[in-house]
């Protein structure tokens, strides 16, 4: 098959598909099409062609628009510049949407729940709420973005037009003083803003061959949720918008509804914010179990929970860990993107928890996980999902499974 790489085609947009781009077909192939909406007619340029059924293509050109396309905030939002956003050429509550009907899909094929999925908005608009972010530097020094599925770097402007800051999306200053200084090329920066207003900034390098790690700025950062202040690695995992941790925290507690007296299992457990929740229903004649296998993360999660004495700490990965612990009343659990996977949720089930309180990032990997913990008796009688992610294709979704 000649490869289509390089070459514009006319393509109608359909649906929406998990990843951040929409479905079209030309000529009996799939061409997997960004920076275009359901409905739209588009030239698309392919950007990957493998050679198989499908390609890849950058919408270079609209020529009939859906009604609910709008100017996306960011000039690097475009065809062959930054790979961070998905969605900023689509209006705020059609990007919602759009996500809705990706989890609804995934839930669909993957588990075959049909279910009508609503994408709740969190407070503080759609841009100026990331607090978390990865940059990377280029070879000319300064600090950029990569580029969608590229190693390519497009950097940040140290003055952008419109006073926005060099990215939109993220917190108001927190780039300021990373775009506007040279960075040893290759170099990877992290750069988190906490809840207190600090900015920590980390530099990853590769010098003579090995890696190194510098705190450029700060490295314990503060943040709020669930009624308590955490002190924690600013580097570490905490949730990226400034709302999402309490909205978790508070869907996570309903629904766990742990009993007093009795024990939960917090599994991937973080600096511990579903822990201290869990904590505080079993009361101190309870027991959570808290696993989890950053070592850094379960010390800070030990450091900020002194006064749960009932929140017993175990460092290791929760597939090897999960099978050596009493059963639970209730387990909560927050894996990464890939999902906790069938040795995970076949332990679970085997432990017999009356609830299981499921958070992901990753609804293809909530749909598997939904699915597996059906086949063992457990039934999805919940889902809510949040706009944790404004003008990416992410979103994040609690799902409460009852045993049936």
């Amino acid at each position: 098959m000649t490869s289509w790489l390089g070459r514009t085609l006319e393509a109608e947009v359909g649906a929406v598909a998990h990843g951040g781009h929409c479905v079209s077909r030309v000529d009996g192939r799939v061409v997997f099409v960004r920076h275009a909406l359901p409905g739209e007619l588009v030239l698309a340029e392919v950007t990957e062609d493998k050679g198989g059924s499908y390609c890849r293509a950058d919408a270079v050109r609209v020529l009939r628009a859906a009604p609910q396309r709008v100017t996306p905030p960011c000039p690097l939002a475009a065809p062959g510049k930054c790979g961070g956003c998905d969605w900023q050429h689509a209006a705020p509550e059609f990007q919602r949407e759009l996500k809705a009907r990706v989890v609804s899909e995934q839930l669909s094929r993957l588990a075959g729940i049909d279910r009508t999925v609503v994408v709740e908005e969190l407070p503080g608009g759609m841009l100026g709420w990331r607090t978390r972010m990865r940059l990377v530097v280029g070879r000319d020094g300064r600090a950029g973005m990569r580029a969608h599925r590229s190693h390519d770097v497009v950097p940040l402007p140290d003055s952008p037009p419109g006073g926005a800051g060099p990215c939109p999306i993220a917190r108001a200053g927190m780039l300021d003083s990373v775009v506007s200084r040279r960075w040893q090329p290759g170099a990877e920066l992290e750069v988190t803003a906490d809840a207190d207003g600090n900015t920590h900034v980390r530099e990853l390098s590769t010098v003579r061959g090995k890696r190194r790690a510098r705190h450029i700025r700060g490295g314990v950062c503060v943040e709020h949720a669930a009624g308590r202040t955490w002190k924690l690695d600013a580097h570490g995992f905490w949730q990226v918008h400034p709302a999402a941790a309490e909205a978790l925290a508070s869907v996570a507690g309903q629904w766990a509804d742990a009993p007093r007296g009795g024990r939960a299992w917090d599994l991937y457990a973080g600096a511990g914010l579903f822990a201290a929740v869990l904590a505080g229903q079993v009361g101190p004649d309870g027991e959570v179990w808290a696993v989890e296998s950053g070592r850094r993360a379960s010390a800070d999660g030990a450091a900020n929970l002194p006064d749960l004495p009932q929140v017993r700490w175990h460092s290791g990965r929760v597939e090897q860990v999960v099978r050596q612990l009493p059963e639970p009343a209730v387990a909560v659990l927050d894996p990464p993107r890939a999902g906790a996977g069938r040795a995970v949720v076949e332990s679970i089930a085997d432990a017999g928890p009356a609830r299981v309180v499921y958070v992901a990032c990753d609804p293809a990997a909530l749909a598997r996980d939904v699915a597996t913990f059906a086949g063992r008796g457990y039934e999805l009688s919940g889902l809510r999902a949040f706009d944790a992610f404004p003008m990416t294709h992410h979103v994040e979704c609690v799902a409460l499974l009852a045993r049936s």
